[in-house]
């Protein structure tokens, strides 16, 4: 492993460490605010019964995500090249786990949470146009059929497309969304905490707990949703070869990144519950446009409705360009399907990598929500803690850089981190079985194709 720790580990000619501490710590939030803070809380709102339990769960899924992206830190420094969690466990445990990741964020690190995204945008939008609700669907089978299913995967054509012809301008288009979904957050919590119509009491009101779990053991696997939010904690990994003085700006734009995404969840989770009681929560993925309803009326809360859609189109951009990206630079190095490597000649983009996560997404929109947020919780949990546990084994290396906030108290952080994520791993077998296991049958099959299709065989092995 010897060479491929060389190149992982030395910096490609032409990039320089010119990205600070600020826009580092910017990269952070903004690929952190998603989905989960404008559909999870409804769902919790069952789980749990309990409004402070529902504060609880936000605020200990921000010290299980602050504590990994301390970890992450750690890697990133001694590994600052593309590819994060990719690097991490090829050095570690060898090219299959390599693109076990890959295959992974091919399915739960990135199509599926297009998916999540354009549906919860469609779910948002039918606030003003109700047939786009997603209880007007028809079953077929475990699958949903409806026009919240075809307005989402038409979404997501339209966001593949556009992909295919270049990315200045979808960046462009990103970095206003990107405002307006920060604007409209921060409008929504001044204006819902000094002009709303909440209740405090709202606080000390629970609700029947729509499951028969214990509450502790329920409390893990609710935080799969949790890890989901707050999903993007590792973002300034995959730019760790660019960061001035990155063994100072990484750990710090982790942290800050993650302190800011979690103040802000717990603000807008106190709206929430200061907007509408927990009984009339449950279950409703669109929380944001109920709370702007009972705050504001109807007429305004139409407004922040249509906004709140708009800004989960950033998401769904984000998402769409980003992961082809990753796919592309897996395929170059012979961890992926050869067909995502390639290059449109003419509008230089990774055409077959949008055009297969484009498919996939689509499909991933016929599965309900709920299963699918789980599906993808469960994944991204289940290799975070395989990267975090990489630091026992690549912290022997000769000349490893440690940082003192990860070496205080060693093992502390990573085994915090490892026995958050074996728990929420063993409550959602326990509670959630069917999901957990096509979890897990997606990473069997993985390991199916790549000692099939691209693991390297005897006689390459001997070239």
């Amino acid at each position: 492993m010897a060479s491929s720790t060389q190149s992982f580990s030395t910096p490609a000619k032409g990039l320089l460490r010119q990205i600070g501490l600020l826009s580092a710590t910017a990269l952070v939030f903004s690929n952190m605010i998603g989905t989960g803070i404008f559909t999870t809380t409804g769902f919790l709102a069952g789980d749990l019964g309990d409004p402070w339990l529902v504060i609880a769960i936000w605020g200990v899924g921000a010290l299980i995500a602050l504590a990994g992206a301390l970890c992450y830190s750690e890697l990133g420094i001694n590994f600052p090249s593309s590819g994060g969690e990719y690097v991490y466990l090829t050095e570690a445990y060898g090219p299959t786990w390599g693109f076990m990741d890959g295959w992974v964020s091919f399915f739960a690190g990135f199509s599926a949470p297009v998916a999540l995204a354009a549906l919860a945008f469609s779910e948002y939008l039918s606030y003003v146009f109700p047939m786009l609700k997603s209880t007007n669907t028809m079953s077929v089978g475990p699958l949903e059929i409806g026009p919240a299913q075809l307005a989402a995967s038409a979404l997501i054509a339209v966001f593949t497309v556009v992909n295919f012809f270049g990315i200045q301008f979808v960046s462009s288009v990103q970095n206003v969304l990107s405002a307006l979904k920060l604007a409209v957050l921060a409008g929504f919590l001044v204006l819902g905490f000094t002009a709303g119509k909440g209740d405090w009491s709202n606080f000390s009101q629970q609700a029947v707990r729509t499951s028969t779990a214990p509450i502790w053991e329920q409390f893990a696997t609710s935080l799969i949703f949790i890890f989901v939010a707050y999903s993007g904690w590792n973002a300034a990994t995959y730019v760790a070869e660019e960061l001035r003085e990155p063994e100072k700006t990484l750990p710090r734009a982790l942290t800050l990144g993650t302190v800011f995404v979690a103040i802000l969840y717990g603000l807008l989770n106190l709206l929430y519950i200061y907007a509408t009681p927990l009984e009339q929560m449950k279950g409703v993925l669109r929380v944001g446009s109920q709370a702007s309803e009972r705050l504001f009326g109807v007429d305004v809360a139409s407004l922040f409705s249509v906004l709140m859609a708009a800004g989960l189109l950033a998401s769904v951009n984000a998402l769409v360009t980003i992961g082809p990206r990753v796919y592309y630079a897996m395929a170059k190095n012979r961890a992926f399907f050869p067909a995502a490597a390639h290059v449109h000649e003419k509008w230089r983009t990774p055409v077959a990598s949008i055009a297969m996560q484009g498919v996939c997404a689509v499909f991933m929109c016929l599965t309900p929500f709920r299963d699918l947020m789980f599906y993808v919780g469960f994944l991204l949990n289940a290799f975070a803690a395989l990267a975090v546990a990489s630091l026992f084994v690549l912290r022997k290396r000769p000349g490893w850089r440690t940082l003192p906030v990860v070496s205080f108290a060693w093992p502390l952080l990573p085994v915090f981190f490892l026995v958050c994520g074996a728990w929420v791993a063993v409550s959602g077998l326990l509670l959630r079985p069917s999901v957990s296991i096509t979890a897990l049958a997606t990473v069997a099959l993985g390991a199916v194709v790549y000692k099939v299709f691209l693991a390297p065989k005897p006689a390459e092995s001997k070239a």
